[in-house]
C-alpha cells in the first residue's frame, strides 16, 4: 500500500511539475511576442510620425543610419508591391499584398505576424502600419521561435526539473508515511473498544471489518459451543451402549437381556438421529446440500407429515390436525418436508398429556404461511432467542426422556434462511408455543432470474 500510494503520489507531482513548466513556457513565450511586437509597433509609430518615408526620394537605404542585424524595413505600395526593403533587393522581391500583416494593415490600419521569412529564412516578427500616403510600412525583426526558444532554456528546465522531482521525491515519502501511520495503528489497535477511525472516510471501513471480525470470534465461539455439545451428544448414548454391551458380554444380563437390548437399540436409534441431523445440519451449513426450487403447495406436504407422525403423538397422548388450505410457496420439496416434520416432532416431544398440536397452510395479504401451534409446556421469554441454537434445550431432562437430539430447531432455521422466509415465535410458559414460517415471492424471481442468466449464457456459448 505504502509503495503504491507513493509512486502514484509521485507520478501526480511529476506530471504536474512537467504541465506546469510547459505553461510557464507558453506563458512566457506568448509574453516574449507580445513585447517583441510592441516594440516593433512603437518604432513604426515613431517613423510614421516623423513622415521619413512619405516621397519616393527618400526611400534609399544609404539615406538611414538601420542596423540590418537588429530591423528590417520594407515599405509596401497599397497594390502590394514592395517599393523599399532595407535587407533585400526589393525588385526581386514578390507580391506582399497576401501576407496576413499586410492584408490586415491595408484593411485596419495595422497588423501583425510572426512566421519564418521565405526571403531571408529566418524565423521573423513582423508589424505593418498603413501611412497617410496610403502606402504600407512594415518592421520586422529576427527572434525565436517557441521550439528554439526551448532549446536555448533547455539547460535552465532540466535543472529546475530536477530539482523539483528530488523535492516531490521526499515530499511523497514524507506524505505516504504520515497518511499510512495512522491506519497502521488504527489496524493494530482495531479490537480495542475505543479506537477510532483515522480518517472519518474510513468510518464505514473499519465498522465494517470490526463486525466481521466480531462475526468471526462468534462463529469460533459457536463452532466450539457446537464441538463440545455434539461430544456430549455422542458420548451419552454410547456410554449406554457400551454400558449394557458388557453386562451382556459377562453374563450378568440374566433376566434383563430383553430389556438391555431395548436399551442398546433405543440409544443406537438416538445417535443415528444424532448423527443424520448432524449431517444435515452441516450441508445446509455450507450449502453442499443439493436443492431443487419448484413450486409446491404445504397443505398436502403437511398432512402426509401429520400422517406420519400419529403413531407418536399417540405415545404421548396428544392430538395432531392440519387445517387451512392451499399455500402455494417456490421451494424444495425435502427440505419442507423436513421443515414441517421438524416443527411437529418438536411440538410433539414437548407437549403436555392431552394436548394438542395444529398445523395450519394458507395464504395472508398475498403470503404464503405455515403455522405450527401446540398446547404445551411453552417457553419462558429469557429462552425465546436461543431457543433456534444448536443443542439449546429448555427443559434438558425432558429432551432425554423423548429422545431429542437437540438440532431440530436449529435444522428449521437454516431451511426458513435458504428459502428466503421469515421465522417467528410466540409462546408463552405453561401455555403452549406457536412457530410461524411466512414466505416471499421474492426467492422465486431470484431463480427466474438466474435461471435466465444460465439460458443467455449457454446461447452466447453456442452461437
Amino acid at each position: 500500500m505504502k509503495r503504491k500510494i507513493h509512486i502514484e503520489l509521485l507520478a501526480t507531482a511529476v506530471f504536474s511539475i512537467l504541465l506546469t513548466l510547459l505553461c510557464v513556457l507558453f506563458v512566457f513565450y506568448g509574453v516574449y511576442q507580445k513585447q517583441v511586437i510592441g516594440d516593433l509597433k512603437a518604432d513604426a509609430l515613431v517613423m510614421k510620425n516623423m513622415h521619413i518615408f512619405d516621397s519616393i526620394s527618400d526611400l534609399h537605404p544609404d539615406a538611414y543610419d538601420l542596423n540590418p542585424d537588429t530591423l528590417r524595413i520594407t515599405v509596401i505600395n497599397a497594390s502590394g508591391n514592395v517599393i523599399f526593403d532595407s535587407n533585400a533587393d526589393f525588385t526581386a522581391m514578390e507580391n506582399h499584398e497576401d501576407r496576413p500583416e499586410i492584408h490586415m494593415a491595408l484593411e485596419n490600419g495595422e497588423g501583425s505576424d510572426t512566421r519564418r521569412s521565405t526571403t531571408l529564412d529566418k524565423n521573423m516578427f513582423y508589424y505593418a502600419i498603413r501611412l497617410d500616403n496610403g502606402r504600407i510600412l512594415r518592421i520586422a525583426r529576427e527572434g525565436d521561435n517557441i521550439f528554439a526558444l526551448t532549446q536555448n532554456m533547455m539547460l535552465t528546465v532540466v535543472g529546475v526539473f530536477v530539482l523539483l522531482f528530488f523535492f516531490c521525491i521526499l515530499m511523497s515519502n514524507y506524505f505516504t508515511k504520515n497518511l499510512v501511520a495512522p491506519i497502521e495503528k488504527m489496524a493494530e489497535n482495531l479490537s480495542e473498544p475505543g479506537t477510532q477511525a483515522a480518517y472519518k472516510e474510513l468510518v464505514p471501513f473499519m465498522n465494517k471489518i470490526r463486525q466481521q471480525h466480531e462475526d468471526i470470534l462468534k462463529s469460533s465461539q459457536v463452532r466450539q459451543e457446537f464441538t463440545a455439545n455434539v461430544s456430549h451428544e455422542l458420548k451419552t448414548p454410547l456410554t449406554a451402549i457400551s454400558g449394557y454391551a458388557e453386562l451382556i458380554e459377562h453374563g450378568m444380563a440374566g433376566d434383563n437381556a430383553e430389556r438391555f437390548a431395548a436399551e442398546i437399540h433405543k440409544n443406537a436409534s438416538r445417535l443415528l438421529s444424532l448423527i443424520n441431523d448432524i449431517i444435515q445440519l452441516s450441508q445446509l451449513d455450507g450449502g453442499k446440500k443439493d436443492v431443487e426450487y419448484k413450486d409446491l403447495d404445504l397443505f398436502p406436504l403437511a398432512k402426509e407429515c401429520v400422517d406420519m407422525l400419529q403413531m407418536n403423538a399417540k405415545k404421548q397422548n396428544v392430538t395432531i390436525s392440519v387445517r387451512g388450505g392451499a399455500a402455494p410457496v417456490f421451494a424444495d420439496r425435502q427440505l419442507m418436508e423436513e421443515l414441517i416434520y421438524n416443527l411437529c416432532d418438536n411440538a410433539i416431544r414437548y407437549n403436555k398429556k392431552d394436548g394438542s398440536v395444529t398445523v395450519t397452510t394458507g395464504t395472508e395479504n398475498g403470503h404464503t404461511f405455515l403455522s405450527v401451534k401446540d398446547t404445551g409446556i411453552g417457553i419462558s421469554p429469557e429462552h425465546q432467542e436461543r431457543i433456534f441454537e444448536r443443542f439449546y434445550r429448555v427443559d434438558k431432562s425432558r429432551s432425554k426422556a423423548t429422545g431429542g437430539t437437540g438440532l431440530g430447531l436449529a435444522i428449521v432455521k437454516h431451511i426458513v434462511a435458504q428459502h428466503g422466509a421469515k421465522l417467528s415465535l410466540e409462546s408463552e410458559a405453561g401455555k403452549g408455543t406457536e412457530i410461524r414460517v411466512d414466505f416471499s415471492e421474492t426467492l422465486k424471481q431470484q431463480e427466474l432470474e438466474k435461471e435466465r442468466q444460465q439460458e443467455e449464457k449457454k446461447e452466447n456459448t453456442e452461437e
